[in-house]
């Protein structure tokens, strides 16, 4: 966020992303908030565009401190930007760079696991085993841990506000336990870049599997006794991980999520959507266990698969200018109450949403990494503001109202054209989500695919649901009674 007003040159047509949010500190936040004006969101702008220009005139009271008056050029950019109807338009991507635009200086740095030296991957496998041999009972044992996200506590934050917030705040819990091995002090949890094969660490003790001490059916709510007891966790081979990887597109999610401008809602667009649907996909990848939400984090694969996703979340917000909480909240255009009390908690952890934005952990940076361009499609516009449609965009194709409630476990639609598939898209969800409060949340949801035209154009469409656990009933699951799910193309339009 910019710190003063300087002569900054006019800009004739200015976006909210690339230009706007970042004319407002947090000090200006703050201050126009006492006012009932809203300088944090998008919304909030336009809705107050008016009585901002005003408040920012030379004899204004807005920026409170006189060192940081709005110049006439930045006045007038913002004024050609209320003349040009308030566009939203695209960020302007920023380099990767650990600890830029951050609050909280970084206090540990996680790598790529194919980069640990050998001591590192020794001090790693002594804190795995350390918290493996503890007392299952204990709450930093790596039973417990596990149990969190699966049996026996299932805490179940998935596809909401609140996924990728979560997850990043499990994560730091389980590499402090780690720590808490002797010796361990400094140790961290690397990332596994699912680009690459799965790293051959993996294969080796204590990561290659973990078998439950005790079953975890018998304390969680409902009981589930001997459901998953006795169990040893199961993974797919490197070559079927890469082949299901490339079937679900979970790459080509990641990609198109990195270049969203703005965060978005599941179900709807931007980053947050197309995340999900990556680690959803990345998840009945790598195998059973990892397919199974009660106990996918027994995996020990988990914390490397989700430290990856954690850190092309963190690669994002570094792109998009969204390392503070006031940052992040510009790129959200809808709802933000979720990173407000009494909304913003993540049980069972005392750490909040508002506070995950930055947990002053960075990652090693790839030095070949490129900046890509943001885009900001979006399958309908306001009837106030021009558009363009492009010649290359895909073609956004969604599966929906899906009721998920009904289908027992994780699943994967398939996109047919004339009989054949085209694409599929995987959901991660329990084996009972009716007893899952927070799926209850979101009984009907959607699934996004982004089709070329050229396969799908003169061809009729179909769609078939198969449940993979389901292999002794069989896996085709009938569409009556997942809601009879429509199929919806529309053309991708990109703010003018």
């Amino acid at each position: 966020m910019t710190d003063t007003a300087v002569d900054d040159a006019v800009v004739a047509d200015p976006t909210y992303m690339a230009d706007i949010r970042l004319f407002f500190r947090q000090i200006d936040i703050d201050h126009m908030a006492a006012k009932g004006l809203d300088l944090g969101s998008y919304n909030g702008v336009k809705r107050n565009a008016l009585a901002i220009y005003a408040h920012t005139a030379p004899t204004g009271d807005m920026p409170p401190d006189a060192a940081s008056k709005w110049s006439t050029n930045r006045r007038q950019t913002f004024l050609n930007w209320i003349i040009n109807k308030y566009p939203i338009g695209m960020a302007t991507p920023q380099a990767s760079v650990a600890g830029s635009s951050r609050l909280v200086a970084p206090f540990r740095t996680r790598k790529n696991v194919n980069n640990l030296t050998n001591d590192e991957k020794q001090t790693l496998k002594t804190a795995f085993r350390g918290l493996m041999d503890r007392n299952p009972a204990n709450e930093d044992s790596y039973f417990a841990l596990a149990g969190i996200h699966g049996l026996p506590q299932a805490w179940c934050s998935h596809h909401i506000d609140q996924y990728n917030p979560w997850h990043r705040v499990y994560l730091k819990a389980f590499e402090d336990a780690l720590r808490s091995i002797p010796g361990c002090e400094d140790v961290t949890l690397p990332y596994w870049d699912i680009s690459d094969p799965i790293p051959g660490l993996l294969s080796e003790e204590p990561f290659a599997h973990y078998t439950l001490p005790i079953d975890p059916g018998l304390t969680a709510q409902p009981p589930q006794p001997g459901r998953f007891f006795p169990y040893t966790t199961q993974r797919n081979d490197a070559a079927t991980i890469k082949k299901l990887l490339a079937g679900f597109d979970v790459l080509d999610d990641i990609e198109t999520s990195n270049s969203q401008t703005e965060w978005g809602r599941y179900d709807e667009n931007g980053y947050q959507d197309f995340s999900i649907q990556a680690h959803d996909g990345g998840h009945l990848s790598v195998g059973p266990t990892m397919a199974a939400q009660e106990v996918a984090a027994f995996d020990p694969a988990f914390w490397f698969f989700h430290c990856n996703l954690d850190r092309l979340w963190l690669k994002w917000q570094t792109r998009v200018q969204a390392m503070t909480l006031a940052g992040f909240k510009t790129t959200i255009t809808g709802d933000v109450s979720w990173l407000e009390a009494p909304l913003n908690g993540l049980p069972p952890f005392s750490t909040t949403s508002d506070q995950s934005i930055d947990l002053g952990i960075a990652y090693e940076q790839d030095p070949a990494e490129s900046i890509v361009a943001f885009e900001n499609l979006a399958g309908h516009m306001e009837a106030g503001r021009s558009f363009r449609i492009s010649k290359a965009a895909p073609i956004s194709v969604r599966v929906k109202g899906i009721a998920r409630l009904n289908i027992p476990g994780s699943f994967v639609v398939n996109l047919l054209a004339d009989g054949k598939p085209i694409a599929k898209r995987a959901f991660f969800q329990p084996n009972a989500p009716r007893s899952c409060p927070t799926c209850a949340l979101k009984a009907l949801v959607n699934i996004d695919f982004r089709i070329d035209l050229r396969k799908i154009v003169d061809r009729k469409l179909s769609v078939k649901i198969e449940v993979p656990s389901q292999t002794e009933m069989g896996i085709l699951f009938p569409l009556s009674e997942a809601g009879n799910p429509t199929i919806n193309a529309r053309l991708l339009l990109a703010d003018h």
